[in-house]
This record gives C-alpha cells, sequence and structure tokens, in this order.
C-alpha cells in the first residue's frame, strides 16, 4: 500500500474514533461543585470538557422558559423567605406562578431536602449569589463559549412535565420548539438532543410539532408518577422499536441496565442498540453509589460491560477523564 494511502486510512480511523467515543452530558451543569442549572454552574461545566450540557426547562407566569429541574421553586431556592404568601394550596411554590422577574430575585442555593437540609452534604457549602437562568441565556453562553474556544458543546434540554403544563393551560412544547428554530437549533445535524419523560409529547414533537431535532425518549419507573407514560411497556422489544419511529435514543436509569446487587447487565443496552436507539443513561454520582461498587468499576461497567453511547453526570471532569485515560470507543 502507498505510504499516503495508508496515512489516509490511519487519519479516516482516527476521525471515526474520535467521533464514536462515548458522549459525557452535564447533569444540570456542574451541580458536584456549584448549585445546579446556574449560569456558573454551566460555565464550570463546559471548561471541564462537557460534550452536552442539559437544561430542564419549566414555564414561568409570563410564559418564559427558564432552566430548573422541578416545577417547584422550595427546593432549590429561597421563594419562601422572598415570597412566603405564594404557595398553593398544597403548600409548594410552582415557578408557573412568578414572572421572569420576580423569579430573578431569588436566590439558587444548593439542593435541599424537605427538612432543609442539602440533599448532598458535601457539595457545595457556601453562601454565594446565584441566579435562576433562563434557557436563551444558557443558549448564548454556551454558542459564546463555541465561537471563542471553536468547539462545539451542544445542549440537551428537557422539556419537564409537560401533561402537567398543559393543564395548566400552557403548551410547553410549543414554547420549546419556538425557542429552537429561533436559535436554528431544530436541526438533526446540530449538536442537540431534546428529551422528555412523556412519551405521548415525545410522538407529539416529531409528529405533530414537525421537530427536526434528534429526540430522547427517557425511562423512569411507573411508581415515580412521572408522567402518564406506561414505561414497563417501554422497556419492552416492542416498545423499543416504538420509540425508534420518533426518538434517536433513550435515556434510561443506570438501575434500568443492570442488577445493583448482582451487577449482571440487564438486556435493556442490547436491546435498544438492535433497535437503533443511543443509550444516555442518567445519572453517574461519585458520592452516591452503591457500597459495593466504586467509581473506576462504575465506568469500567457502563462503558466497557454495556457500551453506553454517552452517560449524564453530576462530575464532568470524573468521567473525561476517565475516557481519556481509558481511550474508550465503540
Amino acid at each position: 500500500m502507498k505510504p499516503y494511502l495508508l496515512g489516509l486510512l490511519m487519519i479516516t480511523f482516527t476521525s471515526q474514533v474520535i467521533a464514536s467515543k462515548p458522549l459525557v452530558i452535564a447533569h444540570r451543569g456542574a451541580p458536584g461543585y456549584l448549585p445546579e442549572h446556574t449560569l456558573e454552574s454551566v460555565t464550570l461545566a463546559y471548561a471541564l470538557g462537557a460534550d452536552f450540557i442539559e437544561q430542564d426547562l419549566v414555564v414561568t407566569k409570563d410564559l418564559k422558559l427558564i432552566v430548573l429541574h422541578d416545577i417547584h421553586l422550595e427546593t432549590v431556592t429561597n421563594v419562601e423567605q422572598v415570597f412566603p404568601s405564594r404557595k398553593r394550596e398544597d403548600g409548594r411554590y410552582y415557578a408557573l406562578d412568578f414572572t421572569l422577574t420576580e423569579l430573578k430575585t431569588l436566590n439558587v442555593h444548593e439542593r435541599q431536602d424537605a427538612k432543609g437540609n442539602q440533599v448532598f452534604p458535601n457539595r457545595y457549602q457556601g453562601k454565594g449569589t446565584f441566579q435562576i437562568a433562563t434557557f436563551e441565556e444558557q443558549i448564548e453562553l454556551i454558542q459564546q463559549l463555541n465561537r471563542q474556544l471553536n468547539k462545539n458543546t451542544g445542549f440537551y434540554p428537557e422539556i419537564k412535565s409537560p401533561a402537567w403544563h398543559k393543564e395548566q393551560g400552557v403548551d410547553i412544547s410549543q414554547l420549546v420548539m419556538s425557542v429552537l428554530r429561533k436559535h436554528q437549533l431544530d436541526d438533526p445535524n446540530k449538536a442537540i438532543y431534546v428529551q422528555c419523560f412523556d412519551f405521548a409529547e415525545t410522538q407529539r414533537l416529531r409528529n405533530d410539532l414537525n421537530a427536526k431535532v434528534k429526540l430522547i425518549q427517557l425511562i423512569a419507573e411507573n411508581d415515580w408518577l412521572e408522567s402518564p407514560t406506561d414505561y414497563d411497556v417501554l422497556k419492552t422489544q416492542a416498545g423499543l422499536k416504538a420509540i425508534a419511529k420518533v426518538a434517536q435514543g433513550v435515556g434510561p436509569w443506570i438501575p434500568q441496565l443492570v442488577d445493583l446487587k448482582t451487577m449482571q447487565p440487564t438486556a435493556f443496552v442490547e436491546q435498544a442498540h438492535i433497535a437503533g436507539l443511543k443509550v444516555h443513561p442518567y445519572t453517574f454520582r461519585k458520592d452516591a453509589l452503591p457500597e459495593n461498587i466504586n467509581t473506576q468499576q462504575t465506568l469500567q461497567l457502563l462503558f466497557k460491560g454495556l457500551k453506553v453511547d454517552g452517560l449524564f453526570t453530576d462530575f464532568t471532569d470524573t468521567v473525561v477523564n476517565y475516557l481519556a485515560e481509558e481511550r474508550i470507543a465503540h
């Protein structure tokens, strides 16, 4: 073989290996180090080398898309102190009941449980001032960093609770698609995936709202009451084939891929790949692992054993460094 042909083949092979490296998806930015979904957390996740950064999306009273994991506010903000009288009958404070201007007056803090204790006690313990970010603020931040650093870090928005929003008279999916089209992101060739737990809404995005963007069907457990979807059905071969008609991949919960007691894989990843779907499980947290397995073993199981195509993580640097050391590619 002529030397230049050999060189060309090597370049092609190297490009394919680079292109097929599993994705590192920054779950809510870099919440292992800074309060989730804030612009500071996004910036850190970007700096740590994330391939994609997640944005959980909910709607404000004035129909703005903000980046917040829950439809409620009190677990990650000081809303109870700033607006004590604005809770609903169930005692919860809903983002949908506040304008963007009002929400910008809140301080975002480390996630707390119902008793006011940090969910992850060893994470950020400072008293810094952090704000709720809008979806468009995060788009601009990431796009500007990409432009200046000549990178292509992508977006991974999640449409939160579409059925609940619809009950409140708000079409969150339509709002999301409008913002994506405004920023030329409704494009299957762009670095963006849109995810949703509600399978009826995933189908609606593709079939009724004519979404061109890559879609990911998230898989929960039925007892979480995450959406009206029957996840036991979606986890079957027939369910995965139905997903493949409208989506490019699935986002399963890690315990759906492996029995955490025996560490034996289920058939989920294999069956999803047979259906032509990418598999991006959630969520790797090095400070919340089962007792019988460490970080290295967990990542080896996911990437080498199960051959997942990407991974949501609170600790971008841990996964980036692991993949760099292992040079894992499919």
